[in-house]
């Protein structure tokens, strides 16, 4: 079992939630659901609804009738760190949501690091 948690910024902000407080009630239960499925399978949940994006980022792919949900994260141990999500609209995911995953990963890494999240 993976522990399942969402990235905050250094001003306590969490982009995840943010973005599924947009969503409808049906969609974020079948987001919750997968969510719960990728701690149950951690890093053994299979294509199609979880890939490698690049280095150590990955993606939890859901859809929802012809809408298409992302939700990139890490691996930190047995926790899985979501970054954010988004709407995907492409069949490739945008190379500025790759880098914002990026720079949250870095960000968390530092402050971990730093004694300033503790987990």
């Amino acid at each position: 079992m993976y522990e399942v948690i969402f990235y905050l910024d250094k001003r306590e902000r969490c982009p995840t939630e943010e973005f599924l407080d947009q969503l409808e009630l049906r969609i974020k239960a079948k987001v919750e659901k997968w969510m719960e499925k990728l701690g149950e399978e951690g890093p053994n949940l299979p294509r199609p609804f979880a890939d490698v994006v690049r280095g150590k980022i990955r993606e939890l792919r859901i859809s929802f009738g012809s809408n298409h949900y992302r939700f990139l994260y890490f691996f930190f141990g047995k926790k899985v760190i979501i970054t954010h999500g988004f709407s995907k609209k492409s069949d490739r995911i945008p190379v500025g949501e790759i880098e914002r995953a990026e720079r949250s990963m870095r960000d968390f890494l530092q402050r971990h690091e730093r004694g300033e999240i503790e987990l």
